[in-house]
């Protein structure tokens, strides 16, 4: 087991902009035993990360160390890392037990270490029974099982896993994720996963690393990052459903939120006013809005006029029933312009598709982003 650590590390692929690097600067440092995830859209960097950090890309400028060590210029087999892929990359031709063992037995291990390693792994993962089986006569999530095995018999310093659960179907992503951080957890092995899909990197990672366009922009918990989102990227990318971001105009007070003024931080309105904006980024998320009767209001609000409905009217478009709670998918009109909301409701109270409710954040819960840098002013 060891610590991890991105210092600088830069990748710039031949031929392409240099002024645009795949990678540019990353900067992490893992802790031992730590759980890492690094998430984000297609082709911000994130699986250029890992396979530097494997060795199956080059570091062209900083560097990356596994430990105490500068591996930064070290071929993959000398890192001491096992690397788990989106496609398994299982031989057809050997039995599970040989695929596990595989690595072992060209490292030279005698053939009673290999057995004796290959079935405590393999135990691990409820594969016992499938040891003397082919790949081809396994479903895709006992291969991906497999891969694992094949990764914990080599009892490596860090684990790599490059998108692996992107195979399955929904449901056995579910179960093998939880599946991948229990054993994790049961290991201690430093773990450094790269995936697509935030929902896995909010429910498995001890931190979460979100990049753009090759350009770390936060590592935290998954709690604290969904509380305070360094910028707007992040805000609208963390979070399922995504958190609703409406530009607002600035008031005396607070924000103009519809037919209300909403209480904001004033060192947050003071910072937008130093930037030269006349109006922020307001994040809401779905579940912390509240639903108005129709007329109704707030103690914290104050209305503009005093026979308009309090804050935004909602037309209702879509709405969603998941059994525990209801979502309505709908539109409002914010400065002269359409804006679409996700709002969280109560799923024994969902109002009907063609209506109009009126909605307003909950007090403290307003995320303020600057408009023009998109970086978060509240605290």
């Amino acid at each position: 087991m060891a610590t991890v650590q991105f210092d600088k590390a830069t990748r710039i692929y031949p031929g392409s902009d240099s002024d645009k690097p795949a990678v540019d600067s990353l900067e992490i440092d893992i802790a031992d035993g730590e759980f890492l995830v690094l998430v984000g859209p297609s082709g911000c960097g994130k699986s250029t990360s890992l396979r530097m950090l494997a060795g199956l890309e080059e570091v062209n400028r900083g560097t990356i160390r596994i430990g105490d060590r500068d591996v930064t210029h070290l071929p993959p087999k000398d890192r001491d890392i096992a690397m788990v892929f989106q496609n398994y990359a299982l031989y057809p031709h050997m039995t599970v037990a040989d695929n596990m063992g595989f690595a072992l037995k060209i490292a030279g291990v005698n053939k009673t270490e290999i057995r004796s390693k290959v079935e405590e792994a393999a135990k691990m993962l409820d594969l016992t029974e499938y040891l003397d089986r082919k790949p081809k006569a396994l479903s895709g999530g006992q291969r991906q099982r497999v891969a694992m095995g094949r990764a914990i018999v080599r009892d490596p310093q860090v684990f790599l896993f490059d998108e692996p659960l992107s195979n399955l179907d929904a449901k056995l992503r579910v179960s093998t994720r939880t599946q991948i951080a229990s054993l994790q957890r049961r290991l201690g092995i430093t773990t450094v996963y790269v995936t697509h899909d935030q929902v896995e990197a909010m429910t498995m990672g001890d931190r979460v690393a979100v990049l753009k366009g090759g350009i770390l922009q936060q590592v935290e918990s998954p709690r604290r990052m969904y509380d305070k989102p360094a910028n707007l990227f992040v805000a609208g990318f963390i979070g399922s459903p995504a958190m609703n971001l409406i530009e607002v105009p600035i008031t005396d007070g607070g924000v103009k939120f519809g037919n209300s003024v909403v209480p904001v931080n004033r060192d947050a309105l003071k910072a937008a006013a130093d930037k030269g904006d006349r109006t922020v980024t307001v994040g809401v998320r779905p579940e912390h809005f509240d639903v108005l009767e129709l007329g109704g209001g707030a103690a914290s609000l104050t209305k503009d006029t005093a026979d308009a409905p309090a804050g935004l009217a909602v037309a209702v478009n879509v709405v969603e029933e998941t059994g525990a709670d209801g979502y309505i998918f709908g539109t409002t009109e914010v400065g002269g312009e359409a804006t679409d909301l996700v709002i969280r409701v109560n799923s024994r109270a969902v109002p009907e598709k063609g209506s109009t409710v009126h909605v307003v954040p909950q007090p403290g819960e307003i995320h303020v982003f600057s408009t023009s840098t998109g970086e978060r002013l509240s605290d």
